[in-house]
């Protein structure tokens, strides 16, 4: 790597347990911007994928047996660990991700933000005492509810925010008592790795928490079909969920899939205020990120002014090594994504789309790119492109704008809009967040 590192570690082993597992196929992380070697791991197969399902049931048992406070307090000094290491931490997830430094810190801090909102639900588990008098027999009786850990959670995570949604996922089962086994991504799999060693200098009992390497087929499906995996909880994209579903059965499973989300600027749209939040939005992590926002319908009245101002601080954007803290936009996760990401580009021009800056590939990195004039059924347009691209829109009514939107809401997901006046109740998605309140 040509930036200052401070990563020391050559190699990062699996735990299982309460042993440091260093066997298998040994695979090279390497930092996305420019190749470089940044660390090894080591692959794992579905027979040591067993080993850390059976390791969990035992951690399990332990997790079980931990009061509220003690697990609230675990979780606090996880926390406090991770606020120690926030440094080494950022790093980490810079130099596996590739994306920029101060983007990494952010993740970081929002990972102890997230440990903290999970040590508070440790505290406030709760059951309930529920009179059972709507019912002839029920006269004098009461009826207690109360939570109980599940056992085992399978958590398999994606690339883009390691740190933080592996998080969202341990954090909780902790909180709630449970045991986890994790497979991060293939990609990203380090921040996961030095969050065990944390994780176990915290106190946890050993199996409380298990990380393993590799493979989504050998290590994901094995974590998949076990059954003494109570729970599956999954980030990611929308075929792998849909097959995760189909093979769990009766178990429970969470799944947070792709989204493909939509900004709407009306005629009174503070621009001041937007535009900063729409370049944000836009090319955060090169677009990486489930919520980015794809497709702004921008009110013919301010379009060519919101245009201008848009087009003017994306161009401000600076695209470097991603270690580097003046650095906007760096890499995509690998060269092939950044590839597609071109070829949806070039589609779209070669449909009639304008590129109105950006476009060009540069190894794995894709410029932030500005399209118009591009039809709705467009890949473009209408499926999650996971990388620095945005299309505008112009309407005139709102009625036409959520015709667009309809069109473009063929894949599953959500929409998220972002509005300047109070037409929420006009429109239809999971995830509405309108400006104005």
């Amino acid at each position: 790597m040509s930036a200052t590192t401070i990563i020391q570690q050559q190699s990062y082993p699996m735990l299982i347990g309460d042993e440091w597992v260093s066997s298998g196929e040994v695979r090279t992380v390497r930092l996305p911007f420019d190749g470089s070697p940044v660390a090894e791991v080591f692959d794992a197969d579905e027979a040591l994928a067993g080993r850390a399902v059976e390791a969990a049931v035992r951690g399990a048992t332990a997790m079980a047996a931990l009061t509220q406070h003690e697990r609230a307090e675990l979780l606090d000094r996880m926390r406090r660990l991770l606020e120690r290491d926030a440094a080494e931490f950022t790093q980490l997830v810079c130099c596996e991700t590739g994306k920029p430094i101060r983007e990494a810190r952010t993740e970081v801090q929002r990972a102890q933000q997230n440990l903290v909102a999970c040590a508070d639900e440790a505290r406030r588990l709760h059951g309930e005492v529920i009179p059972m008098e709507s019912a002839p027999i029920g006269k004098g009786r009461w009826a207690l509810t109360v939570r109980e850990p599940i056992g085992v959670v399978g958590a398999i995570t994606p690339f883009n925010v390691p740190l933080n949604l592996g998080l969202h996922k341990i954090g909780p089962a902790i909180a709630a008592g449970n045991a986890v086994v994790h497979k991060p991504a293939t990609q990203t799999p380090l921040s996961a790795l030095r969050l065990a060693r944390l994780i176990q200098e915290a106190g946890a009992p050993p199996g409380a928490y298990n990380v393993l390497t590799g493979p989504g087929a050998a290590v994901g499906g094995t974590i998949v079909a076990d059954p003494r995996i109570a729970m599956i909880t999954f980030t990611g994209s929308v075929p792998v969920g849909e097959e995760i579903r189909a093979r769990a059965g009766l178990r429970r499973v969470t799944l947070e899939l792709g989204a493909n989300c939509s900004v709407i600027l009306e005629p009174d749209t503070d621009l001041d205020a937007l535009v900063p939040r729409c370049v944000v939005g836009s090319f955060s992590h090169s677009g990486q990120v489930c919520i980015s926002v794809q497709n702004i319908h921008v009110h013919e009245k301010i379009a060519d002014d919101f245009t201008g101002r848009f087009l003017a601080a994306t161009r401000t954007l600076k695209i470097g090594h991603p270690l580097e803290e003046a650095t906007d936009i760096s890499s995509l996760i690998t060269v092939p994504e950044a590839e597609r990401v071109e070829s949806w580009i070039r589609r779209a021009r070669d449909g009639g789309a304008q590129v109105l800056t950006g476009g060009a590939r540069h190894g794995a990195t894709i410029e932030p790119t500005i399209l118009t004039n591009a039809a709705p059924d467009l890949d473009i347009c209408c499926r999650e492109v996971f990388g620095p691209v945005v299309v505008l829109h112009r309407y005139r009514e709102l009625a036409s704008a959520r015709v667009t939107w309809k069109k473009l809401s063929a894949m599953p997901g959500g929409f998220k809009w972002e509005e300047s006046s109070s037409t929420t109740s006009q429109l239809s998605a999971p995830t509405i967040c309108p400006t104005a309140a």
